[in-house]
């Protein structure tokens, strides 16, 4: 089947619209495949905006591991802004991939990587501009297979009706079953039409077929069961692990944007997972075990990514980049390949607890010091041990004051507002530790011109976590307790002014909270809000509380349940959670366990260095935590100075 690009009908648009130059595809190590060639045809999609969805690690894994088999191809989509869009269908125009500017609808499999519940809307647009029909039950064999993966593809129920698989867990090998399945079955006739397909998918490990599961609710207005609707379909899906990331060394050559993005830089993955067990943080629950790439394969995926890029700045990625077990080995083996280059590297995620001025010294070792970015979460040290976030603020008044002697001149410190027990003193707290950090800042440079920032964000529970029982806090709230914080800051006018307050309002975590744990009645809230207008609602210039409420009111009222229902209230232990039959390997049991922990405010220890707590990750994946030290280097290190070599390939 041939697919024509749309190309020559887009181009006439480009002009009309702002930045088109995110919609003409061709960017360095942007690979473009023989169509009549590829068996099974992917787009991926990232639905959200090219400065955002570019630069997106798991898109671009899977874009590279895809084209690397001679039998697929794989293409790339990103949302277009509603500019676009109202051309689009004004001039007939369909959805289509950057790449090759084929329509989506031509390909097999829509694959869609959603890092935010608030991207749901932009799914719909996309289908319904490509032609595909918005609910997976009108879909024929001639409409691609529309799978959803990332971190929201936990809990799918909110789109069940728009999808047709929920990839749980890693993608590396799981959208490589997906490949062979279409494949046999596209080579076999297409027997027994897209449901067979959706069949056999449900039989591969880690996909979940929302169409296959019938749900009932009780008179309470919560879930009754879930069950299967034929014998092959599996009870319960459990999440796909990558065991060895050694043996999945992508992206090998970065994509290197035409346009502004969010990200401009090599990012290498040095390791998955975490451990430390804070109680909010859905991805270190959901990506447990840890499993540390060896400083070999760090090494030889830095010197690959930069040598195909020309980036001159390497992100070290991970949840906390600085508690792989040989950070320290790392960052100097990389300081001295790339001393005298102009590569700099990072750490965009750093545990106060893992930091010392040694690793800062290696990672700026070429003279760029932006700034540090600690994650303290909590104000108050009780607020801290119910999230398990056990960062002193004497170790953080600590490295900073080391920090600033040495020569920086400004911090970032993140926090929430609104977690599970939360009053009005802990938020007011986060003024007296910003006012501290100004004070050592001081005392320590001899300056008065040191900064510190704090970001604020509004707390959401989430699936798979200890807190997926609580309740959230109402906006109202919130909002409240950030306005006596921005007093609170204020009150010392000497300190305050060296403090910057950046914060979100309440509304947009209302709104992804009730997306978060919904269920399968969310769907409906969703496509009014979409038919209503509603794009890019992870953008605060396009979000709308009161389309969200009214949708809400409009589509769940009548169903006995309410956008409160969903957000604000507190599950009981026996309820049936809408993602309990999606197994992320960790048992029901401890989940609630460190609950109660949780309102006792009783901390959890990090089970890599302490006796394992039976969380149920590790006999579940069939592996264990993998840490080292190796008690290897970093090779090769062969040092990369355009200076003395003459090689500047590496030197960005």
């Amino acid at each position: 089947m041939t697919a024509p690009s749309v190309f020559a009908d887009l181009e006439p648009l480009l002009p009309r619209v702002s930045k088109p130059v995110q919609y003409v595809g061709g960017e360095l190590n942007a690979q473009l495949k023989d169509w009549e060639s590829a068996a099974v045809r992917w787009a991926l999609m990232y639905p959200d905006a090219y400065e955002v969805g570019l630069p997106n690690q798991g898109l671009m894994i899977l874009y590279e591991l895809l084209n690397e088999r001679a039998d697929a191809l794989a293409e790339r989509c990103y949302a277009v802004w509603p500019d676009l869009e109202a051309l689009m269908r004004e001039h007939g125009v369909p959805a289509f991939t950057v790449d090759s500017h084929r329509p989506l609808a031509a390909f097999d499999v829509l694959g869609v990587s959603f890092s935010t519940e608030l991207g749901y809307t932009n799914l719909l647009t996309a289908l319904d501009l490509a032609g595909i029909p918005l609910h997976a039950t009108d879909r024929g064999v001639e409409h691609p297979v529309v799978v959803a993966g990332g971190h929201a593809a936990f809990n799918p129920e909110p789109i069940a009706d728009f999808v047709d698989v929920a990839a749980i867990g890693d993608g590396e090998e799981v959208v490589g079953d997906i490949t062979d399945v279409v494949k046999a079955w596209k080579a076999e006739g297409r027997p027994g039409g897209r449901r067979e397909l959706l069949l056999r998918l449900a039989a591969v490990d880690g996909c979940y077929v929302p169409s296959l599961y019938s749900v009932t609710y009780g008179d309470d207005g919560a879930i009754a069961a879930v069950e299967p609707v034929e014998a092959r379909v599996p009870r319960t899906v459990t999440k796909r692990t990558t065991i060895d990331l050694d043996d999945w060394p992508y992206p090998k050559q970065p994509l290197v944007p035409l346009a502004d993005t969010v990200h401009e830089r090599a990012s290498v993955e040095i390791f998955r997972g975490c451990t430390r067990g804070c109680r909010f943080c859905q991805a270190g629950m959901i990506t447990r075990p840890v499993r540390e790439r060896s400083l070999q394969g760090i090494g030889a995926m830095v010197d690959s990514a930069v040598r195909a890029s020309g980036f001159d700045e390497v992100g070290l990625l991970s949840l906390s980049s600085a508690d792989h077990s040989e950070i320290a080995e790392i960052t100097k083996g990389l300081a001295d390949r790339y001393e005298g280059t102009n590569t700099s590297l990072s750490l965009p995620s750093t545990r106060v607890d893992a930091f010392n001025i040694d690793l800062a010294n290696e990672i700026s070792r070429n003279g760029r010091r932006s700034g540090l970015t600690f994650a303290p979460e909590g104000g108050s040290e009780r607020i801290r041990r119910v999230i398990n976030k056990m960062v002193s603020e004497e170790d953080l008044i600590r490295t900073v004051s080391e920090a600033f002697g040495q020569g920086w001149r400004q911090v970032k410190l993140y926090f929430m507002c609104g977690l599970p027990t939360e009053e009005d003193d802990d938020v007011l707290q986060i003024a007296d530790m910003a006012h501290n950090v100004i004070r050592a800042g001081r005392e320590a440079s001899g300056r008065n011109d040191v900064r510190c920032t704090i970001s604020i964000g509004g707390f959401v529970p989430k699936p798979h976590t200890p807190f997926q029982w609580a309740a959230q806090a109402h906006p109202d709230v919130v909002d409240d307790r950030l306005r006596k914080l921005r007093a609170a800051v204020n009150s010392n006018r000497k300190l305050g002014r060296n403090v910057g307050m950046r914060y979100h309002d309440g509304q947009p975590s209302l709104i992804e909270g009730l997306l978060a744990r919904g269920d399968r009645r969310v769907g409906r809230v969703i496509e009014r809000v979409w038919r209503e207008g509603g794009r890019f609602d992870g953008w605060s210039e396009h979000f709308s509380y009161e389309r969200w409420t009214g949708a809400a009111a409009a589509e769940l009222e009548p169903l006995g349940v309410s956008l409160e229902w969903f957000t604000t209230r507190e599950r009981e232990r026996a309820e049936v959670l809408p993602w309990d039959h999606l197994d992320s390997g960790l048992e029901r049991d401890w989940l609630w366990d460190d609950w109660q922990d949780a309102l006792a405010a009783r901390e959890q220890d990090d089970c890599r260095w302490t006796p394992c707590f039976d969380c149920g990750v590790c006999p579940s994946t069939g592996t264990d935590i993998q840490v080292g030290p190796s008690g290897t280097m970093l090779l090769p290190l062969t040092v990369v100075n355009p200076l003395t070599s003459g090689d500047t390939s590496a030197g960005g």
